[in-house]
């Protein structure tokens, strides 16, 4: 009998610090980030900056590990010649960056590239962003995940990207999860859904060649932004996320009833959960 109740109290122990392993274990692998999309800081009296600090002040109550944004973070494609407004937007950028105290990965988005110079000057197109906030396309891990941040604000992947992309997946076990970041999305039924008709321009153009290169990794999570509307769509096993905009209507209020606000994403295991947050933010008036 107590030979019985011995071998009762052991397996307690294992099964009970087998449990507590395996909860440690999952929590080895939870973590949460903030997808921060259309920012657009610009130079008019519109308290974006403030704005931008209030979402991230937000995001950071969240306990999240990091924050990655999908594109359109400064506004300076529209300055013409402007250099002086538009390294003041970056720099002004880059100081808020800074103080978050957490990592940030930051997505290109059509309004990020300066063209008020020759295309032979390096701050040429993409040349600004990559000065002050990183490359325009790369990866990095956390936690197991491997994340894929693309450049798709011209509206197509260059052979150049697909290259470094193939090069890059090739790297990756088929088993591990992946989440990629792009500006102009895969998918999105913006123009159906604002005016009734289907645009090829609602997705960079070659988006099905980029998708099928996943074909033999685990693509779990696409975040898109540019429509500046929250959508979700499920095909094929793969979650697509177009994420509001952090800006609303370009900070004049909410847009279709997006309100301004951001993607809190929790990924635990080879899973991952969302919620959009409406941070808060009042148009100045």
């Amino acid at each position: 009998m107590i030979k019985k109740i011995v071998v009762l109290i052991v397996l307690a122990f294992i099964v009970s610090n087998f449990a507590l392993a395996s909860d440690s274990d999952k929590e080895k692998t939870k973590f949460r980030f903030a997808f921060f999309t259309d920012i657009h800081l610009n130079k008019g009296d519109n308290n974006c900056f403030e704005g931008l600090e209030l979402a991230i002040e937000s995001a950071k109550s969240n306990n999240i590990d990091f924050i990655l944004t999908g594109g359109d973070n400064v506004d300076i494609d529209v300055l013409g010649k402007d250099e002086k407004t538009a390294h003041e937007l970056y720099q002004r950028y880059v100081e808020v960056i800074n103080n978050t105290g957490i990592d940030y990965h930051a997505t290109i988005g059509n309004h990020d590239r300066f063209y008020g110079c020759k295309g032979t000057d390096p701050l040429y197109k993409e040349g600004m962003f990559e000065q002050y906030i990183s490359k325009s396309y790369y990866s990095f891990e956390n936690k197991g995940w491997h994340f894929i941040v693309l450049n798709t604000a011209s509206s197509i992947v260059d052979e150049k990207q697909k290259q470094w992309l193939a090069d890059d997946l090739a790297k990756v076990d088929a088993e591990t999860p992946i989440i990629v970041s792009v500006h102009v999305p895969f998918l999105s039924v913006y123009y159906p859904a604002t005016e009734g008709e289907y645009r090829s321009n609602d997705t960079f153009s070659n988006f099905k060649e980029i998708w099928d290169m996943f074909n033999d990794n685990n693509l779990k999570l696409v975040l898109q932004g540019h429509q500046h509307l929250y959508e979700e769509i499920k095909t094929l096993d793969v979650q697509f996320i177009t994420a509001g905009a952090v800006s609303g209507s370009w900070w004049g209020g909410a847009y279709h009833g997006t309100e301004e606000g951001y993607l809190i994403v929790e990924c635990e295991g080879d899973e991952f959960t969302w919620e959009y947050v409406d941070y808060g933010w009042e148009v100045n008036k």
